[in-house]
């Protein structure tokens, strides 16, 4: 399924650092949260169900506590 995701509002994580090896999501958009490769913001993205993604996050931190 494919999305409209211009115009919306991408963010990096503030652990990111400067040399452009990120990725980006955006928030605010109802069940899904798209995540894009920062180097290539006009790339394609992927959309994880939010549901999906905050599992996946909540494992990153319980996995690695100190990387948040």
């Amino acid at each position: 399924m494919g999305y409209d995701l211009s115009g919306i509002a991408w963010r990096k994580s503030s652990y990111s650092s400067a040399n452009g090896q990120c990725v980006e999501v955006a928030d605010g958009l109802p069940g899904i949260v798209p995540v894009r490769d920062s180097k290539h913001p006009a790339g394609p993205s992927l959309a994880f169900g939010a549901r999906a993604w905050t599992s996946f996050l909540a494992k990153l931190k319980a996995d690695h506590p100190t990387a948040f």
